[in-house]
């Protein structure tokens, strides 16, 4: 049931521009204040709904972490974020859209604002989803010095993944890589920063031309860990990390209207990614003017107790991460819901750094029309099918088309 907040989202049909804006702000503003502070935090945390204990990591110390609530004990309060509906297991893109509208239906009817879940999945080389067209991976973007191409590329990307209902790709990877032992240099751009801030700000704005929110990752110095060790820690001076590491993420923040950063699993001179407030408030936000939200990498914040031992516990980790600039728990919660509010609780924190988080995630949220009173769950590639016979769904839904094969086609020979 939705709760009596008195001030409504106009449509885009009713008024544009500044106006909307206004009223997307005020909207946000009423919501923080009619909030509990257990709805608040619930809308800085996703749910992994689709990962099993049974299957594969797909994250580093997956199987860790302790099973997270379930989604009907979670609702009641609301939900931030859906992780990765499509890229978890194989499944049919028209009946993994169906699934994720009908759990949207269930997110909003069941917590007193009707506020959908941001869904997010990874598109690095093309959409995660089963059947969809595989791009070549970011090296071959470099290689190709084709900026224009890449871009398309990206449209196409962010054009298959809003079609089926997700808001944010955990894409593009920012990281300068110089050293061939390192696991993900295929996930890279290259070695020049230069060029990795050029192609990566090309890949964004074609991502978010069609609405979604891209994600710079990994903020920053992951590629840099040292002997090339996955969590390793990064030994750099100030000269190289600022020169190297730092300038692709300023190129991107700066031109090409990214809305997401995620933050690193490594820690530099001591300090991990997810508890830098210099880096991820004093450079991200007040020196490069960033204003979207920041997202942990998969379980980073509760590797500030469990591998960097830089917190107590659980509480504390989610204390720290927030405080430092962290807005978003990812991919599922483990520190930012009952741990956070012990600990806040018990004065180890005020609310107004989670104020600060929410605004940012309800700005984004109202951003992508979900607090409008006109959206619908609904996504376009279901527009028009039969629901109530999923039977039939099988199949309908392209994510491979001959125009996309053509510009995957044209991206590989440009890059030899």
């Amino acid at each position: 049931m939705t709760a009596n907040v008195s001030t409504d989202v106009p449509s885009d049909a009713t008024v544009t521009g500044e106006a909307l804006r206004a009223a997307r702000a005020a909207r946000v503003e009423e919501l923080i204040a009619a909030m509990t502070l257990e709805e608040k935090l619930a809308q800085l945390y996703g749910l992994w709904a689709g990962a099993s204990a049974d299957g594969a990591e797909v994250a580093p110390h997956q199987h860790d972490m302790d099973e997270p609530p379930g989604l009907d004990e979670l609702i009641p309060y609301g939900l931030g974020q859906l992780t990765r509906p499509f890229g978890t297991v194989p499944v049919d893109p028209a009946l993994g859209a169906l699934s994720l509208m009908r759990t949207q239906e269930r997110i909003v009817a069941g917590g007193r604002f009707g506020i959908p879940a941001m869904a997010h999945d990874e598109c690095l080389a093309g959409f995660a989803a089963w059947g969809a067209t595989t791009y070549p991976v970011p090296l071959a973007w470099g290689a190709s010095f084709d900026p224009g191409l890449v871009r398309t590329m990206a449209a196409a990307i962010g054009g298959d993944m809003r079609s089926v209902g997700v808001h944010q790709g955990l894409a593009p990877v920012l990281d300068v890589v110089r050293d061939a032992r390192w696991g993900r240099v295929e996930e890279t751009i290259g070695e020049d920063p230069y060029l990795v801030g050029t192609i990566a700000t090309a890949y964004v704005r074609g991502l978010e031309s069609t609405g979604l929110v891209a994600t710079l990752k990994h903020f920053a110095g992951y590629s840099a860990s040292r002997a090339g060790r996955n969590l390793a820690p990064v030994s750099m001076g100030f000269r190289e990390r600022a020169d190297v590491i730092l300038l692709p993420f300023e190129m991107a923040v700066r031109e090409s209207g990214a809305r997401s950063v995620m933050h690193a699993y490594t820690d530099t001179d001591g300090i991990p990614g997810a508890a830098d407030e210099q880096s991820l408030t004093g450079l991200l936000r007040d020196t490069w003017g960033f204003e979207g939200t920041v997202v942990a990498d998969y379980f980073g914040i509760a590797f500030l107790k469990s591998l960097h031992g830089v917190a107590a516990d659980w509480g504390q980790a989610a204390a720290i991460a927030l405080t430092a600039g962290v807005d978003v728990e990812l991919p599922t919660v483990k520190t930012f819901g009952q741990p956070l509010r012990d600990a806040v609780a018990a004065g180890e924190l005020t609310q107004a750094p989670v104020d600060r988080a929410l605004r940012r995630v309800l700005t984004q949220k109202a951003q992508l029309g979900l607090l409008d009173p006109d959206w619908s769950p609904l996504p376009p590639a279901l527009a028009g099918a039969d629901l109530d016979a999923p039977h039939r769904l099988r199949d309908t839904v392209n994510l491979d088309t001959a125009t996309h094969r053509s510009i995957s086609r044209r991206l590989a020979e440009r890059s030899v």
